[in-house]
């Protein structure tokens, strides 16, 4: 069964599905028929890396899906980012970081919108002020912002900066990242919180399916990761039901203020986002 995913209309015009498959941490054959299987359930957005090291397999999940007819290319929204081959390391292991400042990477960015090979540009893991200073000195807004969101972090300072500038946020890792390397034996899981189970209960859904709607509910486009058909497809049905104001405030009150899903060992950058309070 294919579920017709809802649309917001980004910046520069274009439709982005405000659900979408994160495919960190999928590779391989796995990750092929992981893309698959998610089309077939009705995903048109899919978000992917150079970093994740799996955009071969991306690609050859979204021709077959094209050639036998199930989407066409126009019907999809593909994100990818800049990633590891890009990162240089010292004989000890230490980040070589580039001195070349972002708005200049921006201001390249800019010019494939120009030459027509993307239709949106926009910037993960910044905060409002180089947000702000993109604006200000670019000549194309970032049409999404792609960060850290989910319950127990839910960025709410950030998001509505976004929102008073008309930039879109796409929340990664909604579920807190569980299967991240670094997480230690007692963190609390977001989607095992037992506050989620009678919210769950009620509308007859699982606690994933609670917290995907309540990032949605919240104006944000989510993209959980999954390599399980059957959770790929609990994790579409998301639009047959709507928590109340109650339930919201109920998932607000997790917050716990602390990232937990990034580690990549770069806060000794100059451009470092995350000293700052938003």
């Amino acid at each position: 069964m294919s579920i017709a995913v809802k649309s917001v209309t980004i910046a520069n015009g274009v439709n982005m599905p405000v659900l979408g498959l994160g495919t960190w941490q999928s590779v391989g054959g796995e990750c092929e028929q992981v893309v698959k299987d998610a089309i077939d359930c009705g995903y048109r957005h899919i978000d992917t890396a150079t970093l994740y090291m799996n955009e071969k397999e991306v690609g050859c999940a979204i021709s077959a899906k094209i050639k036998d007819g199930t989407v066409k290319r126009e019907d999809l929204f593909i994100t990818t980012k800049e990633g590891k081959e890009i990162v240089l390391t010292d004989k000890d292991g230490n980040i070589m970081f580039s001195d070349v400042p972002f708005i200049d990477t921006w201001k390249e960015m800019e010019k494939a919108v120009n030459m027509g090979l993307v239709k949106a540009i926009g910037v993960s893991n910044f905060n409002s002020k180089q947000v702000q200073m993109i604006i200000d000195e670019g000549t194309i807004k970032p049409a999404n912002i792609q960060v850290e969101c989910h319950p127990y972090f839910n960025n709410s300072k950030l998001m509505n900066f976004c929102r008073e500038r008309n930039i879109s946020v796409t929340a990664y890792s909604p579920f807190g990242s569980p299967q991240r390397g670094w997480q230690k034996d007692d963190e609390p899981l977001v989607i095992a919180d037992e506050r989620l189970k009678p919210i769950a209960e009620k509308h007859g859904k699982t606690p994933a399916q609670v917290v995907l709607r309540y990032i949605i509910q919240r104006g944000a486009i989510a993209i959980p990761k999954s390599v399980t058909r059957s959770r790929i497809e609990q994790n579409i049905n998301v639009f047959d039901f709507e928590l109340s104001e109650d339930e919201m405030k109920v998932i607000d009150s997790f917050e716990q203020k602390r990232r937990i899903a990034f580690d990549w060992g770069a806060e000794k950058h100059r451009d470092y986002p995350f000293h700052e309070e938003f």
